[in-house]
């Protein structure tokens, strides 16, 4: 009986492999040789090798077994190129002595999967000893400052609020960091010094989610806040009673705000939603009546932050209008992200991360910096509104009015 036609080999009614005008290898092989290969694509090597077969297929006289071709038949009858790039995936690849794992991290796939450690920490570790010995403790939580010398008092005040259950972390924006050592407590905290550099722009860099991974809640707050009525372990307690995912303490009402939103309530615990003037909430279930906190005491969860951490520009340092976007990382938004009204800080609205800029033009330092803040707010809301339209359309679905506030 013959062969059918596009076949190579067939047993008990099963084709082997079909010929066709391109041929589709799994990726795990597509992936490997092109990590051998550069200059040209595995997908368009094979497809070439494959049409040779055809062709050489078509000009060959159809054979009468229904039998496998043994090796020699199989590469007559195929192109030998694609013969030695498959052999060198299955027996290469796949054999006991070399590793490949397509399902490891990009470019672990060498390495046995027991070894691979794709989460890392913060916990410091000693340069002697037993490493299962190095860490008498593990904190769960992290809380971040983005720090001047000038606010030195403030932030000590700051960080007694906080136990040895987080980790404490300094991003210094003016290089002085050996001026902290005169606290017990920074001998302990990570310090991270770039010069003229925000919170965001440290927190895309050094805060990825695999790195912060240890922790429950990642706080990233500003050097300017007061915190005589804060407490920082009955505070997750709110949260995690009140299941919010992201979450800001209230500010005391008569100073330093912005946005009804987060002003502090003293009759309840949490609030989720609030009045604003008259037209600023076309949806109560949207910011800024709701689904909204501010970006200058934000708390995060660990899953969260792993998604916001992805909606950080690079290139956007100051963070203006991600406070209304943290919604399209929590479903229901109205529901997880709120303010922790029992736990109340201070926002003292000290210009200080300002006086970083540069004079331009007679303006003050000052002015540049909240222009460039202004500038960025008007680029991500583009970006983000951009975002979500082509990805309907790519879809063929018809986008929303606006999903961008």
């Amino acid at each position: 009986m013959a062969k059918p036609p596009n076949s190579i080999g067939r047993r008990r009614g099963k084709t082997l492999i079909e010929c066709g005008s391109q041929l589709h290898f799994p990726s795990s092989i597509i992936s490997y040789i092109e990590d051998r290969n550069s200059g040209i694509t595995t997908q368009t090597l094979l497809n070439h090798a494959w049409a040779s077969a055809n062709n050489r297929k078509k000009n060959s006289s159809e054979s009468n077994t229904d039998e496998i071709p043994k090796v020699f038949d199989f590469v007559s009858y195929c192109d030998p190129f694609l013969i030695v790039l498959l052999y060198s995936y299955y027996v290469t690849a796949v054999s006991y002595h070399n590793i490949y794992v397509p399902t490891n991290p990009k470019g672990a796939e060498r390495l046995p999967p027991g070894i691979v450690v794709s989460e890392t920490d913060l916990y410091p570790r000693r340069l002697w000893g037993d490493p299962s010995e190095d860490l008498t403790s593990e904190p769960r939580y992290l809380v971040t400052f983005t720090v001047g010398i000038g606010q030195k008092a403030n932030i000590d005040a700051a960080v007694k609020k906080f136990s040895d259950k987080f980790t404490i972390m300094l991003f210094h924006y003016d290089g002085r960091t050996t001026e902290w050592d005169e606290f017990e407590w920074s001998k302990r905290a990570i310090h991270v010094s770039v010069r003229k550099q925000t919170k965001w722009w440290y927190a895309k860099r050094f805060l990825h989610p695999d790195v912060v991974a240890r922790y429950d809640y990642i706080f990233i707050w500003d050097e300017d806040l007061g915190v005589e009525h804060f407490n920082a372990e009955k505070y997750i307690e709110l949260v995690r009673k009140h299941g919010l995912e992201i979450s800001q303490p209230g500010l005391q009402p008569d100073k330093g705000l912005t946005w009804q939103m987060t002003k502090r309530r003293g009759d309840q615990e949490v609030h989720k939603v609030t009045e604003e003037r008259p037209g600023w909430c076309t949806d109560p279930h949207l910011p800024p009546c709701a689904a909204f906190v501010e970006i200058m005491a934000t708390v995060f969860s660990r899953n969260a932050w792993r998604c916001v951490w992805h909606m950080i520009q690079n290139d956007l340092v100051h963070g203006w209008g991600l406070d209304f976007a943290l919604r399209k990382c929590v479903e229901p938004a109205h529901e997880k992200i709120g303010v922790v009204d029992a736990q109340w800080i201070v926002h003292q609205a000290v210009p200080s991360l300002g006086n970083q800029g540069k004079s331009d033009n007679g303006r003050a330092p000052w002015e540049g910096v909240r222009a460039r803040c202004r500038k960025e707010w008007g680029i991500f809301q583009t970006r983000l509104a951009d975002a979500e339209k082509a990805y309907y359309l790519e879809r063929g679905i018809t986008p929303p009015n606006s999903t961008v506030v």
